[in-house]
């Protein structure tokens, strides 16, 4: 990529990002809200029991539903850099020569992004409280990364080798 091409690809600012992220958790809540449908009507609203006052779900579920999310964001990246959210505040993934992520780093970077999201698994052990304070401080340190890189990126950006911009008007 020249250098010209290359500076006109700014940063995205951190306040744009959180926008484009609080929209796309609003799509992924509605494709979340879709497949369980479906799965319950398949099932016959058998899918989740309650067994001693807990929720009881089928771990091929909840494969299912990681897989629609991640699908919806590495094909969203991968097919033209941009999920619905970051497309409503002019932001795109792109790789170090400026184009969309190839589908390997693409899903090299949804995979790292969500990656905090294992502490997940601490919540068979641990209370609520502790799982949500993990989670959310994996995601601050991979967030921390953002002002200490000259191309603003967050460590799973860094790691995947994209970057998120910002698109000129």
């Amino acid at each position: 990529m020249s250098a010209a091409a290359d500076a006109s690809l700014t940063p995205a600012p951190l306040p744009r990002r959180l926008a484009a992220l609080l929209y796309d958790l609003l799509i992924a809540l509605a494709l979340l809200l879709v497949v369980g449908l479906l799965a319950q009507l398949a099932t016959r609203a058998r899918l989740v029991t309650v067994q001693d006052g807990h929720a009881q779900v089928p771990p091929a579920y909840q494969v299912l539903q990681l897989a629609v999310l991640a699908g919806y964001f590495v094909l969203s990246w991968w097919r033209g850099g941009q999920s619905i959210g970051a497309r409503a505040w002019r932001l795109r993934v792109v790789d170090a020569r400026g184009r969309p992520p190839a589908l390997p780093r693409a899903l090299l970077r949804a995979l790292l992004a969500a990656s905090p999201l294992l502490a997940l698994l601490l919540g068979l052990s641990a209370p609520p409280r502790t799982v949500l304070l993990a989670v959310a401080s994996l995601w601050a340190v991979d967030y921390a990364a953002l002002p200490f890189d000259r191309a603003r990126r967050t460590l799973h950006d860094r790691l995947s080798g994209t970057r998120l911009v910002r698109l000129p008007r």
